[in-house]
């Protein structure tokens, strides 16, 4: 039986399938986005992502839910970061958690001074200019640190611990990291207490890294200290260098330990990342950042990978094994 519908009706029908997308689309614009920026690459950082989802979630936003999150990578690359964040600014996204080094927080606050910054890294925000102190951050920025740079002594004695040769032990640092001098500096000062000598090797590229290791090589060091960056401290080639060469190396990221290198010992990041989320949801639900002081972690990780001891004939002293924090077997 056929069906007929008046002029009005159809209207009105028209006028209803047209109004979904259109309210679709309204919901979809009324969710809040957060401008994800990382100097990292997306394949080393699925463990952070997660900490900083959890932090959201802590925080009752859900991402695709309630809450999106648009990802921008340097991928290893500072100069890029410049770019990536003058595009979130143009968007006005909600917040940007500038997230994995101080270049990263610091290309951050110089796009913006009205956009909330929540960073995540390993420097020390009020030696970096980020924030004015840890307690009143001021301005439009505030997050978490895991003071990757405040742990330069302590790995070093952990791996002077390890080395049995008199060798020097070589320091592998990213120039173009804002924090590398003070880190570097740091690290000098530290070996002339511990009694042994310290060559500085710069690295601001993959090619770099591998004349830098041909160097070390060369030079017979005894042991590797990474700096804290994203092209160094997690960069799974060096796992693959240190082990063929049998060169002992102590990371500040526990990425570099899990992917088979020797040691790390460091702040919790994926903890700091988490954090980072817990503002960024704080953040969006009318919090200042001016108001939230920056927070520091509780706790230094130690990680050992024994499997990876072993196979460099290295034997570790038991009262290190007991203060390790974790032991890969």
């Amino acid at each position: 039986m056929a069906v007929t519908i008046g002029r009005r009706e159809l209207l009105a029908a028209l006028s209803g399938a047209a109004a979904c997308p259109l309210a679709a689309r309204a919901q979809q614009s009324a969710m809040p986005v957060i401008g994800f920026l990382s100097a990292r690459s997306p394949g080393t950082s699925a463990h952070l992502v997660a900490g900083f989802r959890q932090g959201l979630t802590d925080g009752g936003y859900f991402e695709g839910q309630n809450v999106a999150i648009d990802y921008r990578w340097a991928e290893g690359h500072y100069d890029r970061l410049p770019g990536l964040t003058a595009d979130l600014v143009q968007q006005q996204v909600a917040v940007i958690a500038a997230i994995s080094g101080t270049p990263t927080a610091l290309t951050a606050k110089a796009a913006t001074a009205t956009i909330p910054i929540v960073f995540a890294n390993g420097g020390d925000p009020v030696a970096a200019g980020l924030v004015g102190s840890l307690n009143q951050p001021g301005g439009n920025i505030t997050g978490a640190t895991f003071l990757g740079t405040g742990t330069v002594t302590k790995r070093l004695e952990i791996l002077r611990d390890l080395v049995t040769s008199a060798g020097a032990i070589a320091f592998l640092v990213n120039p173009n990291n804002p924090i590398a001098a003070a880190e570097t500096k740091e690290a000098e000062r530290a070996a002339r207490a511990l009694g042994f000598q310290l060559h500085v090797l710069n690295a601001s590229s993959e090619s770099d890294i591998d004349t830098a290791f041909a160097f070390l090589v060369r030079q017979r060091a005894a042991g590797l200290l990474l700096a804290s960056d994203v092209l160094i401290a997690p960069n799974r080639r060096l796992v693959v260098l240190t082990a063929r060469q049998s060169i002992p190396a102590i990371s500040p990221d526990r990425e570099f330990a899990v992917a088979g290198g020797l040691m790390s010992y460091g702040g919790n990041q994926a903890d700091a990342y988490r954090q980072a989320g817990v503002y960024s949801a704080r953040i969006l639900k009318g919090a200042k950042p001016a108001d939230l002081p920056v927070l520091q972690p509780t706790k230094f990780e130690l990680v050992i990978n024994l499997a990876t001891a072993k196979a460099l004939g290295i034997e570790i002293p038991p009262t290190l094994l007991a203060r390790a924090d974790e032991v890969i077997e």
